[in-house]
């Protein structure tokens, strides 16, 4: 079944294209309709709850302008026809003149209007089961039966905790020339343990996503014996001793680095701000011959998909990184602009109260030939990397760290049953990749978290690739 669409948006339609009809004197006016509602759903040793997700449910509209000066954009969250006229006087009176306002020492950038073609189109992701379809009730029953089903595994588990959470995103963007609608569902889940060993406790969990419904919650008891043992495993955890070793990084560690070595540092936002090193090396070899890299809200389907982006662009399947070589970044509208290149489909805002950002989608590295058992066994004296919890760059100099939650020891090809926790992964991000030697056929990804610009403008993002094998710094 289709996501349907929105009533509200879809009354608010005419109202809309009247408003862009009275800014028609302008070079450009556009406006993006929002209606999002998001749920989380959770059942722990804490308690129970369901409640709406207010970071991610609203309702709301934005307007971009253009003159002869530049850009300017207004957003609201209530329309009317009796609200055109005082929407369209605060633009004209408020909002464009404030370039006549600046102080002397602030520079204004040359903009020109989008090159628009004539684009009608409507688009919906495909689900199985609506989370309506189930209730409150219907949800918290399953997500129970997986809790009960995991604290049954092992005496030493204090809990098992279990959440599932949805968005439902309905998106219009008009302007003169373009008539677009998008209706998403976004859905993750999440069954994490924790256990105790006298006076050490360690948890660990595995994280579920998909560009569909609840059709999900039948994947959420998947791995957890997988999740389970590595819960277990952490009791008997050592510290890292630092040093430089061989590593098999698992899918979900692959889709840390891939995001975090060349995903902020190539949105190309970072570029006409010189905040990014990538800038000066593109058609250069940043990685190992092995290494393709994609970004897209098109190249798969996961929480990172979508139709078009908040700036009216269609989603794309950017290559960043061809067999080793950065090829190019991705875009959002006025970057692209900047840099006389097109944009990519990136232009993502977190609300229609905030600006838009060129952020990341779907980032992920092309699978290989390689197969993960004869990866291990290649390595002799190193880890096999998995459980990521966190990492950051810097752009503008090309370090990375990342946390990672378990490394299992190899000596001579074989995994020896010791494990090491918590372990930093760092370095400096084109040695990193230039080490890749294998990679595996399998590819994984995952889109269970979100991504900020710095430490705000919060979006949903996914992430994955192949196992890798590289030499990395771990402390």
């Amino acid at each position: 079944m289709k996501v349907e669409s929105s009533a509200y948006l879809s009354g608010a339609k005419p109202v809309l294209a009247k408003l862009i009809a009275a800014l028609s004197d302008y070079e450009y006016a556009s406006v993006l309709a929002t209606d999002n509602r998001a749920k989380e759903y959770s059942v722990s040793a804490r308690g129970i709850s369901a409640s709406e997700d207010p970071e991610y449910t609203n309702r709301g509209f934005v307007l971009r302008v253009k003159d002869a000066d530049g850009y300017a954009e207004y957003s609201f969250n209530e329309i009317s026809e009796e609200s055109i006229p005082a929407i369209v006087k605060k633009v004209r009176g408020e909002l464009l003149p404030i370039a006549e306002k600046l102080p002397e020492n602030i520079g204004r950038m040359e903009r020109k209007a989008p090159a628009e073609e004539k684009t009608v189109f409507t688009g919906a992701s495909e689900y199985e089961i609506h989370p309506d379809s189930l209730g409150t009730e219907g949800i918290l029953s399953k997500l129970q039966e997986i809790r009960t089903l995991g604290l049954s595994k092992d005496e030493r588990l204090m809990d098992c905790s279990v959440g599932f959470n949805y968005q439902e995103i309905h998106k219009l963007f008009l302007s003169k020339d373009k008539d677009l609608e998008q209706n998403i569902m976004w859905s993750c889940g999440r069954v994490g343990f924790m256990a105790a060993k006298g006076q050490e406790i360690k948890s660990s969990g595995e994280g579920y996503s998909n560009f569909g419904g609840a059709e999900l919650l039948a994947e959420m008891n998947r791995d957890i014996d997988r999740s389970l043992k590595d819960t277990i495993d952490l009791l008997s955890a050592e510290p890292m001793v630092p040093g430089e070793y061989e590593c098999v990084c698992t899918p979900s560690v692959t889709g840390m680095i891939v995001h975090e070595a060349f995903g902020h540092g190539v949105e190309m936002d970072m570029f006409v701000k010189d905040r990014a090193l990538a800038k000066y090396v593109v058609g250069e070899y940043v990685a190992s011959p092995l290494v393709t890299m994609h970004d897209g809200a098109c190249s798969i389907e996961d929480t990172g998909s979508y139709f078009f982006d908040d700036e009216g662009n269609m989603a794309h399947d950017t290559i960043i990184i061809d067999k080793g070589i950065l090829k190019t970044g991705m875009a959002d509208e006025l970057s692209a602009e900047s840099l006389g290149i097109p944009a990519t489909g990136n232009g993502r805002r977190e609300s229609f109260e905030r600006k838009s950002y060129t952020r990341m989608t779907n980032t992920y590295f092309e699978g290989g030939s390689d197969k993960p058992e004869d990866m291990i066994a290649s390595v002799k004296d190193g880890f096999l990397l998995d459980k990521p919890s966190s990492g950051m760059e810097d752009p503008k100099h090309w370090g990375i760290q990342c946390m990672v939650s378990i490394a299992r020891e190899i000596k001579d090809g074989k995994l020896t049953g010791r494990i090491f926790s918590p372990v930093v992964l760092s370095g400096y991000v084109p040695d990193l990749l230039k080490s890749i030697s294998m990679v595996s056929e399998t590819m994984e990804h995952s889109g269970t978290g979100f991504c900020g610009k710095g430490y705000k403008e919060w979006v949903k993002v996914s992430t994955g690739g192949p196992w890798i094998k590289a030499n990395i710094r771990l402390g």
